[in-house]
C-alpha cells in the first residue's frame, strides 16, 4: 500500500529542470529528491550525458517551448564568481520558467523568515525569525542565519557559517565556510569572505578578507 501511495505522489510531482551539472549540482539533487516535491526532467550541461542517472541535455534544449507546466532552477554553484549564477537566473526569468525556492526537510525555516525565489537551502541549515533572504541565493550545509538578518540576492552562504543577529548582507556575496560575522554588521555587495574568518567590522562593497 506504501508503495502504490508513493507512485501515486510521483505522477502529480512538479516537473523540474537543473541548469548546471557540476559538484553543486549533486547537493542540489540530494536536497530535491529529499523535499518530493520536484520530480527532475533533465539537467542542462555541457558534454555530460547522465548524472546521478539522471539525463543531462546540451544547452540548445532550452527554450520556451519547455516553460509550460515546467519548474527550473540553478544548480550552478558560486565561489568568487556570482555573474554565471545571475545570467542563467536572469535567462530563466526572461524566458517565463517557475522559478522556486528549495528547502531541504532537514534544514529548520521560521515561519517568520522570508526566502526568495530561485534560493536554495540545505540539509541542516537553520534560518530564523524575522530573517529575509532574497532571490537565487545559496544556503548552504549546516549554516546558521539568526534573527532579523537580511540578505540580498545572488549571494552564496557557505557550509557552517554562522550569521548573527541584524547582519544585513549585500548582494553578489560569497561568504567562506566556517566564517562568523558579528552581530549587527553590514556587509557591501559583491565582497568575498574566506573560510574561517571572524567579521567584527563593515565592510564596504567589493570587499575582499582571505
Amino acid at each position: 500500500m506504501h508503495r502504490i501511495l508513493i507512485a501515486k505522489n510521483k505522477i502529480f510531482m512538479k516537473k523540474i529542470i537543473l541548469l548546471g551539472g557540476g559538484g553543486h549540482c549533486k547537493s542540489c539533487i540530494d536536497v530535491i529528491e529529499n523535499e518530493n516535491i520536484y520530480k527532475i526532467k533533465g539537467i542542462i550541461d555541457k558534454k555530460k550525458k547522465f548524472l546521478l542517472n539522471y539525463r543531462v541535455f546540451p544547452e540548445s534544449y532550452l527554450s520556451k517551448k519547455l516553460t509550460k507546466n515546467n519548474y527550473a532552477f540553478v544548480t550552478v554553484g558560486q565561489i568568487k564568481n556570482y555573474k554565471v549564477r545571475v545570467k542563467l537566473f536572469n535567462r530563466l526569468k526572461d524566458l517565463g520558467f517557475r522559478i522556486p525556492s528549495i528547502i531541504s526537510p532537514l534544514a529548520y525555516i521560521s515561519k517568520h523568515a522570508i526566502i526568495g525565489q530561485g534560493t536554495i537551502v540545505m540539509h541542516g541549515a537553520i534560518v530564523n525569525a524575522g530573517a529575509i533572504i532574497g532571490n537565487n541565493c545559496i544556503i548552504n550545509t549546516n549554516s546558521l542565519i539568526e534573527h532579523d538578518v537580511i540578505i540580498r540576492e545572488h549571494t552564496h552562504i557557505s557550509t557552517q557559517v554562522i550569521i548573527n543577529g541584524g547582519v544585513v548582507i549585500g548582494s553578489k556575496v560569497f561568504v567562506g565556510s566556517r566564517s562568523i560575522i558579528k552581530n549587527n554588521i553590514n556587509i557591501g555587495d559583491c565582497s568575498i569572505i574566506g573560510a574561517g574568518l571572524y567579521i567584527k567590522e563593515n565592510l564596504k562593497k567589493n570587499s575582499f578578507k582571505k
